[in-house]
Order: C-alpha cells, then structure tokens, then sequence
C-alpha cells in the first residue's frame, strides 16, 4: 500500500479513537510506518490530513446513496438507503465513522471546509425526506433527518456487526421504528 493511503488509514483510526486534538503527527507516522516529517510529504499539516479523511468519509456516503437511489423504485426505499447508510459507517470503518465521533473536534477551519460537502450530502437526505413523506413540512424535514441520522449514527458506538443482528436486520428495526414508532 503506498505511503500516502498508510498515513490517511492510520489518520482516519487515531482520529476516530483519540479526537482531533489528541491525535500527533507522530504517532500517525508511527502507525504507517514512516517518520513524522514524511507526512509533509503527502500533507501540508494536521488539519488538511483530517480534511481529506473527512472528504473521504464523506464520499462513501454519498456513493452509497446514490448507490441506492439508483436502484428501482420499491415500497423499501427508504430501507435501502438506511441500509446504505449504515453499510457505509461500518463498511468503511473510521473514514465515515470520523464525521460521527471526531468532526466535532476539529478546528474551525476543517468543519469550514467540510461542512460544504456535509451539507449536500444532508440535502440529498433532506429530499428524499420529502419525496417519501411528503406530509412532513419542508421546513421540518432537517430535523426528521436529524432524528434518523441519530439512530443511524450511533449505531458506531455499541452495534456489533459481527454479532447475532446482521446489518440488513438492524436496517429493517431503524426503518420500521423511524416510520411507525416502537409501539404501535
């Protein structure tokens, strides 16, 4: 693997583990095993590492719902993108984890940058929002999409993807929730 993916996957796991602050060059060096004043060589600094994992991070996600918007209209719609979502958080491990549990640690100027590319990838969600429930006021749907993504995102902190519930099965239990509430 070349020296630069080394440095952005061992970036992508200490900023996801530790934060943004916590996180050195120099131990991220240490994990791709190059000297810490290589990283100059494929990065200008700290912030514009976090960056690019954050851009990459993000662009799975919005691979994985075009992915599923791609696929043919079904009454399981929203089932395939929740179902993208949450492959795209555990497929792809601390790219896309790092905007649930690492964005927020970051300096201005990398959410400055990010959020941009954050923003459309919500719109998407936002629209899509409003295509399957259209009852639910334009203005209200940012924060429906809140409440999904809540449920979706932290999922990264206590599901076990290896465990008895398969990803399809937790995608199934969110959709039906989101939709129809855990009590009927």
């Amino acid at each position: 693997m070349p020296a630069r993916l080394r440095v952005l996957d061992a970036a992508a796991q200490r900023f996801v583990s530790q934060g943004y602050a916590a996180t050195t060059l120099r131990e991220i060096a240490g994990d791709a095993g190059i000297k810490a004043a290589s990283i100059y060589h494929h990065y200008e600094s700290k912030e514009s590492l976090f960056t690019a994992v954050l851009d990459d991070g993000i662009a799975v996600m919005v691979r994985a719902f075009e992915s599923a918007a791609n696929a043919p209209d079904d009454p399981d719609r929203l089932l395939r993108h929740v179902r993208a979502h949450l492959g795209a958080l555990f497929e792809h491990g601390p790219y896309t984890a790092a905007h649930v549990t690492a964005f927020f640690t970051a300096p201005p100027s990398v959410r400055t940058a990010v959020v941009p590319v954050r923003d459309s990838y919500e719109l998407l969600w936002n629209n899509l929002l409003g295509e399957l429930l259209p009852h639910i006021a334009k203005a209200q749907r940012p924060l429906v999409r809140l409440v999904l993504f809540g449920a979706m995102n932290s999922t990264i902190e206590w599901f076990d993807p290896h465990g008895t519930t398969t990803l399809d099965q937790l995608a199934e239990l969110l959709t039906d929730q989101f939709l129809n509430g855990v009590a009927r």
